[in-house]
Order: structure tokens, then sequence, then C-alpha cells
């Protein structure tokens, strides 16, 4: 019985022993959106297998899914949102989700099928913005530093269309889904489009863009978010070192020139 019950502690002791090294070893599960946050976490991918670090990409094709796979505990991490967002999220649905690190710049931008310059935009003109309330806000402010429209002093980024105290050209604003925008182009006179889904659309935020968002903006900055309660999983710091190495910014600097930049 003494053989016994020594054996069975042995086997139960081994097994705590090997958890932490067995966790660390775990393949850590990455939200990214289709397009470019997918191809440049492959790379980071990439770099991260040098370190033994296994890392599978999970891909979404809109900014609603991502979130709710994190708070599921589905993901690991996900890289698509920047900061305002994630904060609306939390908010809004009761996540407990941190951002843990930057990841990549990237600006929203003015696009039109049928203007030059946003100096053509006639009265009445109609305008596409994100649906969601936080990209919503950004493009308001990025019509804004176009001198498009007016918001109320002091709003920024909570702002909405009831905040638009001037409008001089009387634009028409039309929500739509932030995913759908590039594809509004044709009914529209212009759409605010994250660079995230103009990419892929074969729009150049840098050549097509009637407008840009600056890159200081509050919104421009993606962030790599974690939830509260994995926040501190050592594979998550090693992932982080694999994003923000040379070999990514290299890579961004290459694939997408005037698209986006690094924020390390």
């Amino acid at each position: 019985m003494r053989l016994r019950h020594f054996l069975a502690v042995s086997t139960a002791l081994a097994a705590f022993a090997a958890t932490p090294a067995m966790a660390q070893d775990a393949e850590l599960k990455v939200g990214v959106t289709v397009g470019p946050h997918a191809q440049i976490g492959e790379v980071a991918q990439r770099v991260a297998a040098k370190d033994g670090l296994k890392v599978k990409l999970v891909e979404f094709s809109d900014f609603i899914q991502p979130n709710a796979a994190l708070d599921a505990k589905e993901l690991d991490l996900n890289i698509y949102q920047h900061r305002p967002f994630l904060e609306s999220q939390n908010k809004a649905r009761g996540y407990k989700l941190a951002p843990v690190a930057t990841a990549v710049v990237q600006q929203m931008g003015i696009y039109s099928k049928r203007l030059k310059s946003l100096d053509d935009l006639p009265q009445g003109g109609k305008v596409a913005i994100p649906n969601d309330p936080t990209n919503g806000a950004r493009a308001l402010l990025v019509l804004q530093a176009a001198k498009l429209i007016t918001l109320k002093d002091g709003v920024t980024v909570t702002a909405s269309l009831f905040d638009v105290v001037q409008n001089p050209k009387n634009l028409k604003f039309i929500e739509i889904e932030a995913a759908q925008l590039p594809h509004s182009l044709a009914d529209v006179d212009a759409a605010a489009v994250n660079s995230a889904y103009a990419i892929p659309a074969g729009l150049s935020p840098a050549k097509d863009a009637l407008a840009l968002e600056s890159k200081d903006a509050p919104f421009a900055a993606v962030v790599i978010a974690a939830r509260e309660d994995n926040k501190n999983d050592p594979r998550i710091a090693r992932f982080i070192k694999a994003y923000q190495s040379d070999e990514v910014k290299a890579f961004v600097a290459k694939q997408f020139p005037g698209a986006y930049s690094t924020s390390w």
C-alpha cells in the first residue's frame, strides 16, 4: 500500500511539475483580420517559430468576432483594433480585454471613384462612414481635419453625427459596416475606409486617399490585445518580441509603403 501511495504521489507531482513547461510549449492562438494584419501575422509567426513558439493564426472578416472569440478563450491574443474600439467593446459587451503592446500604425483615408479632390464634393454629396460608434467617430474626425465639417468643441473619440455643428456642403452621411465600405464607392461620392479594408480592395492610402488621418491620431495605432486573466502568459511576451522584430518591421516597410508603419 505504501508503495502504491508513493507511486500515486510521485505521478501527481510529476504532472504538476510538467504543467508550466507544457503551458509554455502550448500553441498560441492569435486572431487577425484578413488582409494586411494576417500577412504581417504570418511574418511574426515565422519569427516566433525560430524561438520555439508555435503560433496559430485565426482569420476574421469583421471587427466584432475577434474580440468575442478572445473573450470566449478561443484565442489568446488578437491584432486588428485601436485602443478606443477595444475600450468601447469592453464597455458595451462586458469584456475584460487589455492592450499588451502596440502593433502597426494604420490610417483611415477618404476615398472616391468619382472625385479627384474633396473640393469637388457636390452639395448634398453622399459620404459613407463606418456604422460602429468608434470608427464612425474616427471618420468624422478625418472629415473635420479635411475641413468638410465642424464638430462640437472638445468632442473627439466619442463624436457622432449629432455632434456635427457645421456642414457647409450639407453632406449626407450613410453608415455602413466597415468591411463593406470599399464596395460602397460605386454608390457614394466618397467613403471613409480603414486601411485594413482599403488595401485588400486595391486602394493605396498614400496614392488614392483624398484625405488621410494623421499618424498621431488616437485611432491610428493598432494594439495587441489579450484578456486580463492571461495577459501575463509568458508566451505572450515571446510573441510580442517576435512581432516587434526587425523582420516584421522590414516586411511592413517593403510590403505596405505609405500605408502602414511600425510603432516600435
